[in-house]
């Protein structure tokens, strides 16, 4: 990293806890924000550089017939299967972190002062070492299937299948600097989210 390194706050949370619309009020607030979701979706987007590695890992059945990758197909796999999981992972992780550090460092070089890495994956890829403290979100589990049920329009096995694809929160919680529940009303989380951010200002300085 740059000399100058930010003050860098690792954002995680499971699926439907709330952390990409958390992720854009801390931006708003000044923040430079860093999304691993994004680079993941630039990386398998058409022409991406991952893309090589997935065909030859899953095979044809996962890419349409102009080539591009379908995504729903691949998540059939992923989630019903760890194994599967592990080795999309092992494809997608080392590019993402590879970007996202470039990324930290073209912030720090521009003189941020704050980063936000939004990584859904943070504890489990190692990524909470690049951080100075880490926030987890999250809801109770029921909460939680039924923001992904009405989010993505997914049944309900595949939704708890999402669910239980990912670290339990309670282990992911324990982890983290702040764990912070979102099942409330969203000005009160926000409420939550600038006091954090006021004193993570003070302990950058």
């Amino acid at each position: 990293m740059a000399a100058n390194k930010p003050y860098v706050i690792g954002l995680t949370g499971s699926t439907g806890s709330g952390k990409t619309e958390a992720a854009k009020y801390l931006e708003s607030l000044g923040a430079a924000r860093f999304d691993a979701d994004e680079v993941s979706h630039d990386v398998t987007a058409p022409g991406g550089v991952a893309l090589p590695a997935i065909r030859e890992q899953f095979g044809d059945e996962v890419f349409h017939p102009d080539g591009t990758l379908d995504r729903a197909a691949l998540a059939a796999i992923v989630f019903s299967s760890t194994p599967h999981r592990r080795a999309l992972e092992g494809i997608i992780h080392p590019l993402v972190q590879r970007t996202l550090l470039e990324r930290m460092d073209a912030a720090a070089a521009a003189g941020a002062k704050i980063v936000i890495l939004d990584v859904p994956l943070l504890f489990e890829c190692g990524m909470d070492a690049l951080c100075d403290e880490t926030w987890a979100l999250y809801v109770p589990r029921e909460r939680q299937i039924e923001r992904i049920i009405t989010r993505d329009g997914l049944s309900r096995e595949a939704a708890e299948a999402r669910v239980d694809s990912m670290m339990p929160t309670d282990r992911r919680n324990a982890l983290a600097t702040r764990a912070i529940n979102t099942d409330q009303p969203v000005e009160k989380t926000r409420q939550i989210l600038a006091q954090l951010y006021r004193q993570a200002e003070r302990n950058a300085k």
